[in-house]
């Protein structure tokens, strides 16, 4: 079926002015239906070629076919673009090339003029960057200082106040110990006092003791030298009444 087909499309003509006659056997081929032929799978195609114009001329039956002659066509070659004439310079002036440098010179100076003002501008970007960081950094210090300033005062108050505290119940203490000092002096005394007291009432009785032993002692040597003495008379007169 298909070489049938491709036999048909060579017999005809590309410019379709002429079809050359189709035979019978290609006709009987085309109404047989198409069935789908199982093939290797695709490969990658070679690039298309491009085909010529051709023309068949004449053909002629044999026994294993038909022969037929194909004339190739010329190649169409495509005619190059006419090129532009060129247009012939234009003379130039003096004084075109002396504006032209004149307005050369006001773009340099205008290009000039905007760098430096771009300069100016950064510049001035810079200075106010600094001097917004110097102020920053001023007010950083005075804040610092102020705080350690308040700190510094807050601590001082309170080492005062707490030297003052300690001196208070220090002078309490010194007063409490000088309270006691003066109280035990004073019961010291008060005992010397009883003390001695007793000790000269101890000595005043010890004294009447004394003497109240000593009358007693003379008054008993009196009894016994009485005694004494009547035992004597008594002895005395014993024997003269015998």
């Amino acid at each position: 079926m298909l070489i049938g087909l491709v036999r048909e499309s060579v017999m005809q003509c590309f410019c379709h002015t002429c079809r050359a006659p189709i035979p019978a056997a290609a006709v009987h081929r085309r109404n047989i239906p198409i069935t789908k032929v199982k093939t290797k799978p695709r490969t990658n195609q070679p690039k298309r070629v491009q085909f010529v114009t051709t023309e068949v001329r004449c053909q002629e039956k044999t026994r294993g076919g038909v022969r037929y002659e194909v004339i190739l066509g010329e190649p169409e070659v495509k005619a190059a673009p006419p090129k532009k004439p060129l247009s012939p310079k234009n003379s130039v002036s003096v004084q075109d090339i002396e504006e032209k440098l004149k307005a050369a010179e006001e773009r340099r100076q205008q290009l000039e003029s905007s760098k430096i003002a771009a300069l100016s501008a950064k510049m001035q970007k810079i200075e106010e960057a600094s001097r917004k960081k110097d102020e920053q950094t001023t007010q950083f210090i005075t804040a610092t200082r102020d705080a350690l300033e308040q700190k510094m005062g807050t601590v001082t108050e309170k080492r005062e106040a707490y030297i003052s505290d300690l001196k208070t119940k220090l002078k309490d203490h010194i007063e409490n110990v000088e309270k006691t000092r003066l109280s035990l002096e004073q019961q010291t005394d008060e005992v010397r006092t009883a003390i001695e007291e007793k000790l000269k009432t101890a000595t005043i009785q010890r004294d009447e003791n004394l003497k109240k032993m000593l009358e007693r002692l003379k008054e008993h040597e009196k009894h016994a030298e009485l005694v004494r003495q009547n035992k004597a008379v008594l002895a005395a007169k014993a024997p003269s009444s015998g």
